[in-house]
């Protein structure tokens, strides 16, 4: 049936009566298996699109997913997972930023804007201009590639060529529409 000395010594160190299946008292495998990664939760409060929001989520959780799994704003788009296309665009006080890298504790006490507002009935002159202009093919990476336009916007209301494609560059588009969009911020630009 087993060694009775090795036994006696499992079971001083397991409490067999709450979890039989308590191994964790091993420094091995507290150490190697079994140490579990425990979240450290907290409530992060967050001004989104100019509402006062409270998320109760680990502090290092990306916004992307806080936007998107929390608070049910599914514009946000998940692209690459590493800030490199550019479809989880937001802005934090108005500056275009990647939401799949952003830890919702660093965005706590800013403004955060999304695509869902920038304006409540797809009025926006950006997005007037990327109807105009027939900009959207798959349309998923489009709130990014908005959201960006709206930044650059908001900070140079008149670009030139260079400064649209210099602002665009980080947002990748599957479908090649850039001379689409290029050409939608200049008439973007030209409304406001």
């Amino acid at each position: 049936m087993g060694n009775p000395d090795i036994l006696m010594e499992i079971s001083d160190l397991i409490d067999f009566n709450k979890n039989p299946f308590d191994f964790r008292k091993f420094s091995f495998f507290e150490k190697f298996i079994f140490k579990p990664k425990f979240e450290t939760m907290a409530i992060i409060n967050l001004k989104i699109n100019g509402k006062n929001q409270s998320v109760d989520v680990d502090p290092n959780t990306p916004m992307l997913w806080v936007l998107r799994d929390h608070l049910n704003l599914v514009g946000t788009k998940y692209g690459c997972g590493v800030a490199q296309c550019g479809a989880c665009t937001i802005h934090l006080d108005g500056v275009a930023v990647r939401a799949c890298q952003l830890p919702v504790s660093s965005a706590e006490n800013q403004e955060i804007t999304t695509i869902e507002g920038i304006s409540e009935n797809g009025d926006h002159p950006v997005q007037k201009a990327w109807l105009e202009h027939d900009v959207p093919q798959c349309g998923y990476c489009q709130a990014g590639q908005i959201m960006t336009a709206v930044a650059l916007l908001n900070e140079n209301p008149l670009p030139s060529d260079q400064e649209i494609e210099n602002a665009m560059n980080g947002n990748i588009c599957r479908c090649g529409t850039y001379l689409r969009i290029k050409a939608a911020v200049k008439t973007a630009s030209q409304s406001l």
